[in-house]
């Protein structure tokens, strides 16, 4: 065999292990920093105050306005906030949608980012920005998005109801699955993709039969990162083309749209490159790499069908317009004939075909 490939690991220093959060100061402190902002959700308000009280001097305060799919609006108020604040670095305590503000400022203001992830998106490890303006969802590369520094701490998702953990292990599989047939994939992160696929497959279920299971979160997060690590280092494909639009078009949930896309999207890309899919089709449990990430799907609980998140099958029309106006590197041919089939069986909860 001949290999000839090119790979460029993650600039992102990478912290795991239970109690690691306690570290945040330990970590301002090593990127030269004195001033750091901490962004939450509104949910999770009451951790980013606490921990922005931990970390004393060297907080400015909060931003607890984070929300899903990075309104442009909100990253305009956020980087307001660190102006006004004379931050000189951000702290990200949450899932994608605080990860994606923090990423948003940092492109716009270059300041230097630590996340603390408390979910399995793995969005935190990539240099890819999306971000939403005008019913819009558009994403962008760059060097300033990739965060400095990221804490994984297993004991802070111990708390993450089972549903959430769910679609969240979910979406970091669909960064893995896509990796896989991309055109700039490479032994490394195929390997990558391969233990972090299997890694979630063996503790999601897990995670359900016992929700603090502190070996099974730490499993799910171990596979979060390397999931999220792939997406960093290869171009998005047809699955996260059509997230996007759900989600930013539609306003669809990000992590159930991505739950629900994964076995079509997968199946449908999986009948022009079979052998590269193989791997999904030995860790979900045979059949076809689709049906098989389905019936894994349906196995654990997850969600199967949009109409049960506010999309009308007359918004499908529209979002296969605008899913393959601009369509993303995909292995497979694509039109508006073909995706749209594929949204009216994921629309209605079917199997996949393929």
């Amino acid at each position: 065999m001949t290999l000839s490939f090119s790979y460029q690991g993650s600039p992102a220093r990478i912290v795991f292990g239970n109690g690691a959060s306690a570290d945040v100061g330990k970590w301002v402190e090593a990127l030269n920093c004195r001033r750091a902002l901490v962004l939450s959700t509104s949910h999770q308000a009451a951790d980013a105050q606490a921990l922005s009280t931990r970390l004393g001097s060297l907080s400015v305060g909060t931003f607890t306005d984070a929300a899903m799919h990075t309104p442009v609006e909100v990253t305009e108020r956020a980087v307001a906030r660190a102006a006004e604040a004379a931050a000189d670095c951000i702290v990200s305590l949450g899932g994608g949608s605080t990860t994606g503000l923090g990423k948003a400022i940092a492109y716009r203001t270059d300041i230097q980012q630590i996340v603390v992830p408390t979910t399995y998106a793995g969005s935190e490890v990539t240099p890819i920005l999306g971000q939403t303006e005008n019913g819009v969802k558009t994403t962008v590369r760059s060097p300033k998005i990739t965060p400095e520094v990221v804490i994984y701490d297993p004991e802070l998702t111990l708390g993450l109801p089972v549903g959430m953990s769910i679609t969240s292990g979910l979406n970091a599989i669909a960064h893995a699955a896509e990796g896989l047939y991309a055109p700039d994939r490479n032994p490394i992160t195929s390997m990558m993709a391969i233990d972090g696929m299997r890694a979630l497959k063996e503790a999601l279920p897990a995670i359900i039969e016992s929700p603090r299971d502190s070996s099974a979160r730490e499993k799910a997060l171990y596979g979060a990162w390397l999931c999220g690590t792939v997406l960093g280092q290869i171009s998005m494909s047809l699955h996260h083309k059509i997230c996007h639009t759900l989600g930013g078009s539609f306003d669809t949930p990000h992590a159930e749209t991505h739950s629900i896309m994964l076995p079509h999207t997968i199946g449908f890309n999986a009948s022009a490159v079979p052998e590269l899919m193989k791997p999904i089709s030995d860790i979900f449990g045979g059949g076809t790499p689709g049906q098989a990430l389905y019936d894994f799907a349906k196995s654990i609980g997850s969600p199967k069908a949009l109409r049960d998140f506010g999309l009308s099958e007359a918004d499908l029309d529209r979002a296969a317009e605008i899913a393959t106006r601009s369509p993303y590197s995909n292995p497979r041919p694509i039109d508006h004939g073909s995706i749209r089939a594929l949204l009216q069986d994921a629309w209605s909860g079917h199997r996949p075909p393929y």
